[in-house]
């Protein structure tokens, strides 16, 4: 199948027919009612965000923080990459990393979490995503309850950690650490990341 075929290009015309918001825009079910949407599009404030292609720093930052935190991660939580949090019925951002409570794994066909589920949520920062990563996300994360917040951006090619700790008396982050070369914290769990290893392949 064509690339123009699958994503609903007229290959005659190569237009692209997009969707038509409703009317005080896109709800979070929509997201999994509208055909032919292209991988990884996040709902933020009704309207439809969609990523541009994964650079090689993105792709290896998500692989070394999401293996590590499935090797450290306690029992009673689980890790998952690239699933929707819906926060409410017109915002459903999509982590590039997120820890949730085992218990509440809804199954093979789950397509988002709810935020009071989710322990942490990790962005990294692509050219594209530096307004939603540094000021919408969090701002909404927190909000939302979720309790642990990680940006990570690029310094040279290597990940840089900022970390974020929510405070529930006003529901707002509070920074609590800048991490270049090794993250070593106490919460969300016990856990150590050489973040010199981003291109080190495993054994």
């Amino acid at each position: 199948m064509s690339a123009a075929h699958e994503y609903g290009l007229d290959e005659q015309h190569e237009q692209y027919e997009w969707p038509r918001p409703p009317e005080g825009g896109w709800t979070a079910d929509d997201l999994d009612r509208l055909p032919n949407l292209p991988p990884h599009t996040e709902l933020i404030d009704g309207s439809l965000v969609l990523v541009s292609p994964q650079t090689r720093f993105h792709s290896r930052t998500m692989r070394l923080l999401d293996n590590a935190l499935l090797e450290q991660a306690p029992d009673y939580l689980d890790v998952d990459r690239e699933m929707t949090i819906r926060l409410d019925d017109k915002n459903r951002p999509e982590p590039d990393v997120v820890v949730f409570r085992a218990d509440k794994d809804a199954g093979p066909d789950a397509t988002w979490y709810k935020p009071e589920d989710v322990v942490l949520a990790v962005e990294v920062v692509s050219p594209d995503s530096k307004a939603r990563d540094r000021e919408v996300k969090p701002r909404k994360y927190a909000s939302a309850g979720v309790r642990h917040y990680w940006r990570v951006e690029s310094d040279g090619g290597l990940p840089v950690v900022y970390v974020y700790e929510l405070d529930p008396a006003v529901k707002a982050y509070q920074p609590t650490g800048i991490y270049h070369d090794k993250l070593s914290l106490t919460v969300p769990f016990p856990i150590e990341i050489d973040l010199t290893a981003i291109n080190r392949r495993r054994p």
